[in-house]
């Protein structure tokens, strides 16, 4: 391993690099509702996963890159594509049932499963009071969202707000999973194209398995979000993403992630018209001074 793959500090590059991963997967969550519309949600990530994992395979040919090892690191890969096809379902099905602005707050979660993860699993990565606090704080944050309801919400929004939750544990238990077992022992793009391609499988299971029809309607808006879930989120982004994963600590990066939700509840008020509650003006500054302090270091 190379001194930049145990890097313990971000230099500017790397904040620059997480803050537009940031903005891009923020406007994620309002393409996903976009393509909801004409599209059934978790055959809709399966499609994603697809389309991401050709263009994987396809820069792996180009680099003269072999597409899969055949030892255990062949196994660590379909255990981190099972858990990415479990997350996505939960975040496409849950969805259908509650806000994008809400859904974006309950996925991050995830930086807190790091922390403490990384406290019992990582080393040299320890809780300490003040992240105990940060923890505590942004659950009230969690909590005061999850109470506080839009004007609009259906009955059915609290299975959705409990699928978003999942699918923040679900994420949060890839990320520690990819540092433990995976980092520097093989290439990013493999992290990335065993994460997409082995998800492809779970989340076509649960698609035929709920959802009975699979294309209501098409139309460019549709198409075009669809790209950018596939091609721009799910190729470049995440692809990106484990490069960082593999050269930097990973409790610094998940502190950065908490710009997501501020993107992701900006972009469903300002494109698809999604209310601004009371309890996300104040749930969300929690939920990110939170996930800040657990992951502040001197």
């Amino acid at each position: 391993m190379s001194s930049s793959e145990s890097r313990d500090y971000l230099d500017l590059k790397a904040i620059l690099v997480i803050l537009i991963l940031t903005l891009l997967w923020g406007l994620n969550y309002s393409a996903i509702k976009i393509s909801n519309e004409g599209i059934s949600p978790v055959f809709a990530s399966t499609l994603r996963s697809l389309i991401a994992s050709v263009c994987g395979a396809i820069y792996c040919l180009r680099k003269g890159e072999k597409l899969f090892h055949t030892d255990i690191r062949l196994f660590h890969g379909v255990i981190v594509g099972l858990l990415f096809g479990l997350e996505f379902a939960c975040i496409y099905f849950g969805m259908l049932y509650t806000d994008s602005a809400r859904s974006v707050v309950f996925v991050y979660l995830s930086p807190f499963v790091v922390a403490v993860g990384a406290h019992f699993f990582l080393r040299g990565d320890r809780l300490t009071v003040l992240k105990t606090l940060g923890l505590a704080g942004a659950f009230m944050g969690i909590v005061f969202v999850f109470y506080g309801k839009p004007k609009t919400a259906k009955p059915n929004m609290l299975i959705g707000d409990i699928l978003e939750i999942i699918a923040g544990m679900l994420w949060g238990a890839t990320t520690l999973y990819i540092k433990r077992f995976m980092a520097g022992k093989v290439e990013p793009i493999h992290t990335f194209l065993y994460q997409l391609f082995f998800s492809i499988p779970i989340l076509f299971v649960v698609s035929l398995i709920l959802e009975p029809t699979w294309v209501y309607q098409i139309n460019s808006s549709i198409v075009a979000s669809l790209f950018y879930q596939s091609v721009i989120v799910a190729f470049i982004s995440y692809f990106v993403w484990f490069k960082l994963i593999h050269q930097y600590s990973v409790s610094r990066l998940s502190a950065f992630t908490f710009f997501t939700p501020i993107f992701g509840v900006l972009s469903g008020i300002l494109f698809i018209g999604e209310e601004f509650t009371f309890s996300l003006m104040v749930g969300l500054p929690m939920v990110s001074v939170g996930i800040f302090l657990v992951n502040w270091r001197k």
